[in-house]
């Protein structure tokens, strides 16, 4: 899986997990003979899914971990919180995942422009960023 796809499971699926497991349905037994009815109505269009609030979602990963993170700024504190590796070599393949060229491999700016790709790309894929985590 590519480092960009990590974080996005990361923190898409943040939620899936406090969800409960549905119950198996009990088994019913069927009649030998369908009884004549009506055109069975068609289900309805399912709902699109809501955006997940990534802002939230990284919130809640910092306060469950209990230790200072700046996240919100730095492409090697979102990492880690994560639990992804945020070495050098780690942040230089996103960078060509991302198509981001900025700076010299580990200076700031290539950082600063690597957290602010990957906070845009979860935008694209139906996360609900802050513009201040983009711009």
């Amino acid at each position: 899986m590519s480092i960009f796809g990590s974080i996005l499971s990361k923190i898409f699926g943040h939620g899936d997990a406090a969800k409960p497991a549905a119950a198996p349905a009990p088994a019913v037994p069927r009649p030998a003979v369908a009884p004549p009815t009506a055109a069975a109505p068609k289900p309805a269009a399912p709902a699109p899914a809501q955006p997940v609030d990534v802002e939230a979602v990284l919130t809640q990963i910092a306060a469950a971990k209990g230790r200072p993170s700046n996240w919100q700024t730095s492409i090697v504190d979102l990492l880690t919180l994560l639990d992804l590796d945020s070495s050098l070599a780690a942040r230089k393949e996103l960078g060509q995942e991302l198509g981001i060229h900025a700076g010299a491999d580990g200076s700031a700016e290539q950082n600063i422009a690597l957290h602010k790709a990957v906070m845009q790309k979860l935008a694209e894929n139906g996360g609900k960023v802050p513009a201040s985590l983009r711009d």
